[in-house]
């Protein structure tokens, strides 16, 4: 079967299941595992695809994905192209895990899905911390703020790694934020992990500079961390490298602060 990936964590869960061999081409942003997608034919970022060149690559299957606003414009041109795909949008981690495993039968290989899904889950384990647990904003975007809100996989992580989202009860994947509305909800940890900026980038001075942040107890004590958009923002294998680095950070901030 021949396999063309359009988004990063299709690609890195097809390579996951050991299929890498069947890919004939990704999308620009497929960047890992370096040594496969550095062979490949791509054809456009995630939110530009050619969909010409990807047909001329003769696909049997395209894995696609809905979990970036527009990409919905790059699924319908491909069902108007008349390729055959195969579409993920997940919401929780628990859709994380059925499109793993979705994927996996497509290919054929629904035993290897399994023990991927199980071997994800082995290693995040639900955390009960020994105190109240701290209230931690994952930003998507520094400004406006981006914060995870409850249709995101992301909502479950910070559950299981032991922290509390204060948007876990918006009815939206994300939320955009106003410095102030996101400052009144006094998280005790800030997690950037901001779309499209090499982590290398993040800067936590930037958090610290928000007018009227100085109180805010993830600045007072500096409990702000840079976790890689490619370990949470890609719902795929990587996202339990994603969770040890929010659950360490969870773990070293302690008890929350008093408001």
């Amino acid at each position: 079967m021949r396999i063309f990936s359009h988004t990063c964590s299709n690609t890195e869960i097809v390579c996951a299941l050991g299929c890498a061999d069947r890919l004939v081409g990704v999308d620009a942003d497929s960047d890992y595992p370096p040594d496969v997608v550095a062979q490949l034919p791509s054809t456009g970022r995630d939110l530009d695809l050619d969909v010409g060149a990807v047909q001329a690559l003769e696909p049997d299957l395209v894995l696609t994905s809905l979990t970036v606003p527009g990409h919905e414009q790059v699924v319908d041109a491909l069902h108007s192209a008349g390729l055959a795909t195969l579409v993920c949008d997940p919401q929780s981690l628990e859709d994380v895990y059925a499109d793993i495993r979705r994927i996996a039968s497509a290919l054929g290989v629904a035993e290897r899905g399994a023990a991927l899904v199980a071997s994800m889950r082995a290693a995040m384990p639900a955390v009960e911390p020994a105190s109240a647990r701290p209230r931690v904003l994952v930003e998507w975007w520094p400004k406006p703020v981006i914060a995870v809100a409850r249709h995101s996989w992301v909502n479950d992580i910070i559950q299981l790694a032991g922290g509390i989202n204060p948007w876990g009860e918006v009815d939206a994947k994300s939320v955009p934020l106003e410095y102030a509305d996101a400052a009144a909800e006094r998280p005790d940890i800030v997690a950037m992990s901001w779309c499209g900026v090499k982590v290398e980038n993040y800067r936590a001075d930037k958090v610290r500079a928000r007018p009227d942040w100085a109180d805010v107890p993830a600045v007072r004590r500096d409990r702000i961390h840079a976790i890689s958009e490619a370990y949470l923002g890609r719902p795929g294998p990587r996202l339990v490298e994603g969770y040890r680095q929010l659950r360490a950070a969870i773990a070293a901030a302690g008890s929350p602060a008093m408001p």
